[in-house]
């Protein structure tokens, strides 16, 4: 996938996620509020005494209600508002998103503006209603945007030192630093979270990139690859466009497979290939093969491409002898579907590359290395393996459609 093509997409499922934050954020901030309205409303009506005694004239019963629900209110317009545009596959524009950031922040200074009315400077500016600030611009991490959080921390200092110019006047604040340092810290903590907010989105670009990598390689050689496999897939600069190998071929065939499959349902077919086929996968993961294609009742698999390996013939012969030691172990071949296999192997070079069009490609393996692997295994496997082989017997020449003399072929034990 070019570059351009990474950056267009990854702008969209940036917009995704934005949107699915935008809307976490919103229901964490409804709910705070819905929790701290309820709280509070309780304490007026039900603990009017206590609450008073921090105050100087009396206390509207339903003050929290006439102060926090129409924020409340906002709060649920607006998540409605998003759900209703996402619906339809737009979000909050920017000017909306800032001037949302403007009056949801503008909620404390209420607040503060309100109690100052009540109680002394001293009892207003020294409770909760300071640090609700905070909980909004920690809220705008999850914007993940730089200038939104630092734009919440700006506004939270303005209205802060704002209302406590009105309340205190400027020679007030003079005279108790903190009305100085609480907006100071304000904007530090905008600017924090503006940079967490870019830590996270550079954090979602690089598993998005990695994501993408992981299709790429994934679409080029099958679902079949091995974990590790794909991590050093994933490191390598190779494009895979076309190269000459030293590669070790695979071919695993199931035996009288269409007699035997003949006669039984079709679900029970695709269950006994399904689960034979799981085991031998597995074997092929493990020596550092992958598998190429499905060729129906088998699977071409191969074994030193993408990635160099000096001993893909070892590997190959230890995959194969792994396969047929758990068909023994397993007792497959005397059940009521016996499951025996053939399996050929043949070691030399072919040109490995993408092949297709330009909106579907494999990569896969061509020339008479490949044509070669269906029967045992050549005389070229046999000089790779050397003592590796183990005990093998030669099963003479036959002839291969395109070669001119008859190869030799061996059978291992």
């Amino acid at each position: 996938m070019k570059i351009s093509a990474i950056d267009s997409a990854f702008e969209r499922a940036l917009s995704a996620e934005i949107a699915a934050s935008e809307l976490l954020r919103i229901r964490v901030l409804a709910i705070t509020l819905a929790v701290l309205l309820v709280a509070e409303q309780l304490l007026f009506l039900f603990a009017r005494d206590l609450v008073e005694q921090f105050t100087q004239k009396p206390l509207p019963a339903w003050l929290p209600a006439e102060i926090i629900g129409p924020f409340l209110a906002y709060e649920v317009v607006a998540l409605l508002v998003l759900r209703y545009r996402l619906a339809r596959g737009s979000t909050f524009p920017t000017a909306a998103r800032f001037a949302n950031a403007l009056i949801e922040t503008s909620l404390p200074t209420v607040i503060l503006s309100s109690a100052s009315e009540f109680t002394t400077p001293a009892v207003a500016f020294g409770t909760w209603p300071t640090m609700l600030y905070f909980i909004f611009i920690v809220a705008s991490t999850l914007r993940l945007d730089f200038v939104l959080p630092a734009f919440t921390g700006i506004v939270a200092a303005a209205g802060y030192l704002g209302i406590a110019t009105w309340v205190l006047s400027l020679q007030g604040i003079a005279t108790n630093p903190n009305h100085v340092i609480k907006p100071v810290l304000m904007v530090v903590a905008g600017v924090v979270a503006g940079l967490v907010a870019l830590r996270l989105r550079a954090k979602f670009r690089r598993a998005f990139e990695e994501a993408v990598s992981r299709e790429r390689v994934t679409n080029l050689f099958g679902q079949h690859v091995s974990p590790s496999v794909v991590d050093r897939l994933l490191d390598s600069p190779s494009e895979f466009t076309g190269d000459i190998r030293e590669i070790c071929v695979m071919f695993l065939d199931i035996r009288n497979f269409t007699e035997n499959a003949r006669d039984r349902p079709a679900e029970a077919v695709v269950d006994f290939l399904n689960t034979n086929f799981a085991f031998m996968i597995e074997a092929i993961d493990r020596h550092g093969g992958f598998i190429n294609k499905f060729l129906g009742d088998g699977f071409m698999a191969i074994f030193g491409a993408p990635l160099d390996d000096p001993i893909a013939a070892c590997h190959a012969v230890e995959a194969a002898r792994e396969i047929l030691a758990e068909i023994d172990e397993r007792g497959l071949s005397d059940g009521s579907w016996p499951l025996r296999v053939g399996i050929g192997l043949h070691l030399g070079s072919a040109v490995t590359g993408n092949v297709g069009s330009p909106r579907r490609k494999e990569f896969t393996a061509i020339g008479d290395t490949v044509n070669l692997a269906r029967l045992i295994v050549s005389d070229s496997m046999m000089t790779a393996l050397g003592a590796a082989a183990g005990a093998a017997r030669p099963l003479g020449k036959v002839a291969v459609k395109g070669y001119t003399d008859p190869v030799p072929i061996w059978g291992l034990d």
